[in-house]
């Protein structure tokens, strides 16, 4: 088992949390794939990253969110820390419940199964999910079979006592899939999450396959459970409504790379960088005065190609305020205070429009 310094610091990242605060800490990490071209795949090679070189830290019991649009790497990321993929580089360093920390990043197949227990999942679609073949009881106990936590009647128990915590009654155990509403099966899928008592809970996009009606309904039985349990939340969404609502603290992806990070509020009041600026603008508004009053800022043109980025900022092709410098410096992420940063070489100079603002 490979463990790692929990107090080095790293650079290109806001200060944060003290490191007894952080669960999880996300040093340098990258995800490259490799692309094959031509007739089965004998033109040639190519590779092109989909996360790269990211710093993050999710601290004891809040909830961090994770947005931007698609293709932009969030998901990866997501699965990165649940080490369904090996990253490429970077370490993920976890801390334990004695204190200790371990690089989830460098172990193996056999060393990370008990960690499958403390970092789970809550998958995006509860109909593609779950097993049509299989009860309910066989869903959610079925974590504690391969983790050998509980059998038989201290099974059935567990698995009872999961299904109330989610507001689903236990009788309704020996029943399939099919029987249960669009919400029922994705409290049944928060139920398998929690069933092995996590203390990690990464959400990729939980409630977006679900009507506007039932939204509500589940982020508030997040939000209970968070408060319950205790649990950590890594909430990826490209809704910035729900994790305005959820977060409270916010990420925002851009091609692979973090390019803002900051408290919630701070976040969607006064945006410090261009990309995000423009995120918020998309967002509707209830008020029609408000309406006929806020100035939109369109993206201009397609998210690029990841194999082929610009040089740069790579924001900059699509960005209302790019100067000269920004097509050919890289910005690095500046911190701006004593939990915010942004990837903008103008960060400290732009006055950017938040979602109160008219």
């Amino acid at each position: 088992m490979t463990t790692v310094n929990a107090d080095r610091s790293h650079t290109d990242a806001p200060s944060g949390a003290a490191s007894a605060d952080v669960l999880l800490r996300i040093r340098n990490l990258s995800m490259r794939f490799q692309l094959s071209s031509g007739f089965l795949g004998l033109t040639g090679r190519t590779s092109f990253h989909a996360v790269r070189e990211v710093n993050l830290s999710i601290r004891r019991g809040e909830t961090l969110g994770l947005v931007g649009e698609s293709g932009c790497g969030k998901t990866t990321l997501g699965r990165c820390v649940l080490r369904a993929y090996k990253p490429t580089h970077g370490e993920l360093a976890y801390r334990r419940e004695d204190g200790t920390v371990v690089d989830l990043a460098r172990l193996g197949r056999g060393e990370l199964r008990p960690y499958r227990r403390e970092i789970r999942t809550v998958f995006q679609d509860p109909n593609s999910s779950l097993n049509p073949r299989m009860t309910l009881l066989q869903i959610v106990g079925e974590p504690l079979l391969v983790n050998d936590l509980a059998r038989g009647a201290e099974l059935r128990d567990r698995v009872a006592e999961v299904l109330r915590l989610v507001g689903l009654r236990p009788e309704y155990m020996r029943r399939y899939p099919h029987a249960f509403s669009g919400g029922e099966r994705q409290r049944i899928g928060i139920a398998r999450a929690l069933v092995t008592r996590p203390r990690l809970v990464v959400a990729d996009e939980a409630v977006s396959a679900l009507d506007v009606s039932v939204r509500s309904q589940i982020l508030n039985l997040l939000e209970d459970l968070q408060e319950q349990l205790g649990l950590t939340y890594l909430f990826v969404s490209h809704d910035l409504s729900v994790i305005r609502h959820l977060c409270d603290r916010v990420a925002v992806m851009y091609l692979g790379r973090i390019v803002e990070e900051g408290a919630t509020d701070d976040l969607f009041t006064r945006p410090r960088h261009p990309y995000t600026e423009s995120l918020l603008r998309a967002l509707p508004l209830p008020d029609p005065r408000l309406r006929s009053t806020k100035k939109r800022v369109p993206l201009r043109g397609e998210v690029p190609d990841p194999a082929s980025p610009p040089p740069g900022c790579t924001f900059h092709p699509r960005c209302p305020y790019a100067q000269g410098r920004c097509a050919t410096d890289e910005p690095a992420l500046i911190p701006l205070g004593r939990s915010a940063a942004a990837r903008c070489h103008y960060a400290d100079s732009l006055q950017l429009a938040g979602v109160t603002d008219s």
